[in-house]
């Protein structure tokens, strides 16, 4: 985590709210993924933080990327555009993966041109693809038990596992390669056993899939999930890792490539926000603090992503339980009804950490108030 006293200093130059990325903290996630997952590459979920700076940390880690519309692509493409036309065809090709398995048409023939590997999981979708992108190299998104998960998504995407192997097929008739079978647990996933299960699962859809006649699968994508380490509830990463591990070995061939999609697990640690308060009440016997910052800004994670950021002072002293409220006239603007804070006046700063995925990617303007100021430390 950056230094207070540097967070401080930050917030004195550039005003507040202030939403400080630390590269340091970015580039020390994705160490710790490789390092403990070394038999799969890395798919960074655009859509956790589409920061074009995040996306070139990364980039230069040798991240490869999962995205989910053509402005987090391109957003991903301005970082090879350096790159010899072959070479940036075959970068693409090899590491980008389209993984939103609905698309509108258009976006399926501009991607057609980059011959795209996407997801996909029904047969309406396959027919699209033909027409549209008949270029692309499909991977079928499973649906697999979310439980525990703090998103659930299983109830929006995944083909069942019994209609697997015939949309695989239906794919190949129509001359389409499926070039493996992908998943996803479920956003902040702290129930290890979700990740057996839906390997489990795409092993038996591997071998279903060789005994029907195909063998043209080499890919299997384990989604993302990975849990940040918001509190000490969370497993330590190689406790998750040492599990995946022992499944892939089991399930597995060394010729079956593995990807993954960490998006919060790698964006959440290396975000932290900065506010002020700028006004103060007592409300029902209960000191209530309003900071320029809210859950239509960084705070976003709060309502869209069922997420919990504690907000913290700078200031020392005896604390008790408030209420801390964005700055919006919209009663929905609640950043937390129960936060530990010392005894605060206008102008103090408060900030939270671990708030880098899932937060501004989704702030607004709404109410007439800008989203936070990005500053970029450790670069």
């Amino acid at each position: 985590m950056i230094a207070l006293s540097r967070l401080q200093s930050l917030a004195k130059k550039h005003g507040t709210p202030l939403f400080v990325i630390d590269h340091d903290a970015l580039r020390k996630a994705y160490r710790l993924f490789r390092k403990h997952l070394p038999r799969v590459q890395a798919y960074y979920a655009v859509k956790a933080n589409p920061d074009a700076e995040i996306v070139r940390t990364l980039f230069k880690e040798g991240a490869s990327f999962d995205v989910a519309s053509m402005p987090e692509f391109k957003i991903v493409y301005e970082n090879i555009k350096s790159m010899p036309a072959k070479a940036r065809q075959d970068w693409i090709w090899d590491k980008i993966i389209y993984a939103n398995p609905t698309k509108p048409t258009d976006t399926l023939e501009e991607l057609n041109q980059y011959k795209p590997l996407v997801t996909f999981d029904n047969v309406e979708e396959i027919y699209k693809i033909k027409k549209h992108a008949p270029n692309a190299g499909l991977v079928l998104r499973l649906k697999v038990p979310n439980t525990g998960a703090m998103v659930e998504l299983s109830s929006k995407f995944g083909a069942l596992p019994g209609e697997a192997v015939d949309l695989i097929l239906t794919a190949d008739k129509l001359g389409l390669t499926v070039e493996g079978i992908s998943f996803h647990v479920g956003s902040q996933t702290t129930n290890f056993e979700n990740y057996v299960q839906a390997l489990a699962l795409s092993a038996n859809i591997f071998q279903e899939a060789r005994d029907r006649g195909y063998t043209k699968m080499n890919l299997l994508d384990i989604g993302g999930g990975f849990p940040a380490p918001y509190d000490d509830s969370v497993k330590p990463f190689p406790v998750l890792a040492k599990v995946i591990n022992n499944e892939l070995e089991r399930l597995f061939p060394k010729d079956i490539q593995i990807l993954a999609e960490p998006g919060r697990f790698l964006a959440a640690v290396c975000g932290t926000s900065v506010a002020s308060v700028i006004g103060k009440a007592v409300r029902d016997g209960k000191t209530s603090y309003y900071i320029n910052d809210g859950v239509y800004h960084t705070y976003s994670g709060v309502i869209f992503d069922h997420c919990k950021y504690p907000v913290k002072a700078f200031k020392k002293g005896a604390t008790s339980i408030c209420c801390v409220f964005g700055p919006t006239c919209d009663a929905l603007d609640v950043v937390s009804m129960a936060e530990n804070l010392p005894d605060l006046e206008r102008g103090d700063l408060v900030y939270s950490v671990n708030i880098g995925a899932y937060s501004h990617a989704s702030a607004t303007y709404f109410n007439g108030f800008p989203p936070a100021k990005v500053v970029h430390e450790n670069q």
